[in-house]
């Protein structure tokens, strides 16, 4: 969870209220922040919301805290034209081929503007832009740029200029090689025999992305008015968001923003686009989510406060407009969580519900309990991991070329952007995480995974698995045996092990268990490309046992 730090006095002047330490506290509840630790005027502010970018600065705070008091914010829509050009080399299509961009003016740069400028670009890149991969920004002094800009590949020794921070002039490689920024984020250039490079009309280099900016054009100080904004990546869903977060914290600042034309082969786009988006919800979906009878009247000042504004109301419906820096609404549970804090979770009184029911164990759970007791007689450790996930750790780092998962369609972090389809690769990203720990390790997790099954109403279906896994140098298929041997023999189930295939395993050494002729688990000892992939020195033997199949064999 992202922690900003920031100055209270700062937060009060952009509020336009002075807050007392009772206020400060219940404010930032709108925000699902709390403050982690206070010194003078400093505060460090976690905040519990990792989908919202927009919050991860003090203008973003007091967006959403000044609406409590009357305050207005300003309108993004309405853009003047920059006469900034950006033109995109197709050459770029499998180094870094997007980007988006913009230009603000009249800026005052005092000191909390900069440091909260760089904070926010710094928290965006490195979570929502997943450490710079999906979405890297920079941001430069205008005056010292000459339009048009061109976005273009070079090879590593054709061109050289002044990294950020430095004297002495480089070329590509060397930066990569040798500057703290290229020894930390060179790895994502890797494999590429071009660099993407920010170079204007008269030869001045602005940046390196996702790398470094140049030290000329890139360094902006209290005494910059005008500032170019571009964020590059790979899809325009990370690259847009992560401007519009930048841009908008810029205007609550009182700089004049203004639009970039970004020339790509294929197309011309504007960008920053800021029109506010849309969504429609229930009032009756509303109250009956809260459990509150609220009314229309409240629920639209709720909103209101929430900065949505009426776009049309009909028959209960509620057509909504919110502002373009906001990404996460992606369902009217979206809308109704934010009228709910609004009207705040400490105002809600308990009530015990209505229905009269009987309380019992699932089978499936109970199930598990008793694996998991089991399990632990091995000295077995259990963890428990996210059933979202992202393709790279389930199919790339397994060593496999392919694999059918459910995808979420608008995912916020390329990190979580799809569901599990096994539970290994969690068990290896946890060995991955713990390489400075004691050996032998020993560790389990009991979860579900998500598969297609066109039969379900759904189209998928989320049985309850148990993984296994030991990281040890004497591990291998006899260690996973037995422990296999241990968990059927207390369930009082035979088994067969038939000798297969399968890429994320040793060739000869995995193969399929069946409980009354019905493939159950896989066991085996884990490729060593995929011990490299996860960077383990260790051998890792696991096995992945189905119970919600074998639940009715016990």
């Amino acid at each position: 969870m992202p922690t900003i730090e920031l100055s209270k006095k700062d937060l009060y002047e952009l509020i336009g209220k002075k807050l007392n330490q009772e206020e400060l506290e219940e404010d930032l509840l709108l925000v699902k922040g709390e403050i982690d630790a206070e010194e003078d005027d400093l505060i460090k502010v976690e905040i519990a919301d990792t989908n919202r970018p927009d919050l991860w600065s003090v203008e973003g705070i007091s967006r959403d805290i000044k609406t409590k008091y009357g305050g207005k914010n300003p309108s993004y829509s309405k853009l003047k034209k920059s006469g900034v050009v950006v033109k995109v080399d197709k050459n770029l299509k499998n180094i870094r081929p997007k980007t988006v961009c913009a230009v603000i003016r009249n800026l005052n740069i005092t000191p909390d503007v900069l440091s909260q400028m760089i904070q926010l670009q710094e928290k965006v890149c490195e979570t929502f832009g997943s450490k710079r991969k999906e979405a890297a920004i920079g941001v430069y002094d205008l005056h010292k740029i000459t339009s048009p800009i061109t976005y273009k590949a070079y090879n590593p020794k054709e061109l050289k200029f002044i990294p950020l921070e430095f004297s002495q002039e480089m070329d590509l490689a060397r930066i990569l090689r040798s500057h703290p920024k290229g020894i930390e984020f060179g790895h994502l250039l890797e494999g590429c025999d071009k660099y993407p490079i920010f170079i204007d009309t008269v030869g001045e280099v602005l940046s390196m992305p996702p790398i470094i900016n140049s030290n000329h054009t890139g360094k902006v100080t209290e005494s910059t008015r005008d500032i170019f904004i571009e964020c590059s990546g790979f899809a325009f869903k990370y690259i847009i968001p992560a401007l519009n977060v930048i841009v908008t914290a810029l205007v609550d600042r009182g700089g004049d923003l203004e639009t970039v034309e970004v020339i790509y082969a294929d197309k011309t786009i504007v960008t920053p686009d800021l029109k506010p988006k849309t969504v429609k919800i229930k009032l009756e979906y509303i109250e009956s989510r809260m459990g509150l009878e609220l009314g229309k009247k409240k629920i639209i000042k709720l909103l209101e406060e929430a900065n949505y504004s009426i776009k049309k109301e009909s028959k209960g419906v509620l057509e909504l407009n919110y502002p373009a820096y906001r990404q996460d609404i992606m369902h009217p549970a979206d809308v109704c969580e934010d009228v709910i804090i609004r009207y705040g979770f400490n105002n809600i009184e308990p009530k015990t519900p209505y229905m009269v029911t009987e309380q019992s164990i699932l089978k499936i759970n109970s199930f598990s309990s008793e694996v998991a007791n089991i399990i632990i007689g091995l000295g077995a450790q259990e963890i428990l991991s996210y059933t979202l996930n992202n393709k790279e750790n389930l199919i790339l780092n397994m060593n496999l070329k392919e694999a059918k998962v459910v995808e979420i369609e608008n995912p916020v972090s390329k990190n979580w952007s799809v569901f599990r389809n096994w539970i290994t690769p969690c068990l290896m990203e946890f060995l991955s995480k713990n390489t400075n720990k004691e050996y032998p390790q020993q560790i389990f997790e009991i979860g579900e995974v998500v598969l297609f099954d066109e039969k379900a109403e759904t189209k998928t279906k989320n049985p309850i698995r148990i993984a296994w896994a030991k990281a040890d140098k004497k591990a291998d298929f006899t260690h996973a045996k037995q422990a296999l041997d241990f968990l059927m023999n207390n369930l009082g189930l035979e088994y067969e092990i038939k000798e297969t295939k399968h890429d994320s395993f040793i060739k000869g050494r995995v193969g399929k268990v069946y409980v009354k002729g019905k493939a159950v688990a896989y066991i085996g000892e884990i490729n060593p490309v995929v011990l490299e992939n996860f960077g383990l020195n260790m051998p890792v033997c696991v096995f992945e046992l189905n119970l919600t199949d074998i639940l009715n064999e016990v």
